[in-house]
């Protein structure tokens, strides 16, 4: 047996008793706590949360007194979180709806002060990166109160959309920003196909109903279809970066054909307002704000969430899961102000 094999069986036992393990005191417990009053249901309501984690675990120590300043961390690709407990958001590091709630929270806070986007983000989904936008405006327009952005070793595509938000935008010396755009990836398979002996057969109400499959390949009207779709979310990225940079649309589609940019270009094009460490960034709000104290939420991963973000990191990846996972994240036909990575 293949060493790549018998690892996965390994973890794949230890999981099964871990998880079995777990099932049975969660059962215990449910049974002997459903009998008691309301806050005994509260205390089974902490440990599922607990056990699978939820967006109320990550921001349960949230200051309820003294003034402080909100990081708000985005990191690894935006998407939508997958509702699954927060296994999902464990391993990307992303959790859509946890930062949500937590802008809608700091809304209503009178303690919090302004915020901090922490970016290192290669970009991500054009529904998610939009929805967190509008909500970083709506936190602007309802408190006035200021937010600031800093790129980290990675901030391109929707985290540009993002950082788009802040009334001022750093960057660390080495970052990598810029990838303004947008793409749809698929992929055709049809010559593999037809070489393995296998024919795609789909039933469809219109000839475009099938259109991005990757067993046909795309017709010259079905790509028309497409580039309209990414035309129409390039303008309204354009539009948000001209906003906020206080630039023409005509300047930043000059810039926007895709790139990437060092730090010290993005400040020559305008693009940020400057280069500080973390550690002068962080000074500096101190300094515009007169608030000395930050809070960062913790993770929302559950111990369920944790084991299994743990356990595929240490598991290989076939050759087939490896395809599977890039077909799936690049090829699945929706919008995304997404940088592909170096080489990917």
């Amino acid at each position: 047996m293949k060493e790549k094999q018998t690892t996965g069986l390994i973890i794949a036992a230890i999981i099964f008793v871990v998880v079995g393990v777990i099932s049975v005191l969660t059962n215990a417990l449910s049974s002997k706590i459903a009998s008691k009053e309301k806050a005994t249901s509260k205390n089974l309501d902490g440990f599922m949360d607990q056990l699978y984690g939820s967006e109320d675990l990550a921001l349960a120590d949230m200051p309820a007194k003294g003034d402080y300043i909100a990081i708000v961390p985005i990191e690894g690709t935006i998407q939508a979180s997958g509702g699954v407990s927060g296994i999902q958001a464990a391993a990307n590091g992303y959790d859509h709806d946890m930062l949500m709630k937590y802008v809608d929270k700091l809304i209503k806070s009178d303690n919090n002060k302004g915020i901090v986007l922490k970016l290192d983000t290669p970009g991500g989904a054009v529904y998610e990166a939009d929805e967190l936008y509008l909500k970083l405006m709506e936190y602007k327009e309802k408190t006035g109160r200021p937010i600031w952005a800093y790129m980290e070793a990675t901030c391109c595509s929707g985290g540009v959309y993002l950082a788009s938000s802040a009334d001022e935008q750093y960057a660390n010396r080495n970052t990598t920003t810029g990838s303004i755009g947008v793409i749809i990836s698929s992929y055709d398979l049809s010559g593999l196909y037809e070489k393995i002996g296998v024919k795609e057969a789909n039933i469809v109400s219109a000839k475009n109903k099938d259109m991005g499959s990757m067993g046909k390949p795309m017709t010259a009207e079905q790509k028309a279809i497409y580039q309209e779709i990414v035309d129409e979310a390039y303008e309204q990225f354009v539009g948000i970066v001209a906003k906020a940079r206080n630039m023409s649309v005509e300047d930043v589609k000059a810039l926007a054909d895709g790139r990437i940019y060092t730090a010290t270009q993005a400040v020559d094009n305008g693009l940020i307002d400057g280069i500080k460490t973390e550690e002068e960034f962080d000074q500096y709000v101190k300094d515009q704000s007169g608030v000395s104290k930050f809070y960062k939420p913790g993770s929302g991963a559950g111990y369920l969430s944790k084991l299994f973000g743990s356990a595929s990191k240490v598991k290989p990846k076939s050759e087939a899961e490896v395809l599977v996972d890039l077909v799936d994240r690049l090829g699945s036909g929706v919008p995304m102000y997404y940088a592909r990575p170096y080489g990917e």
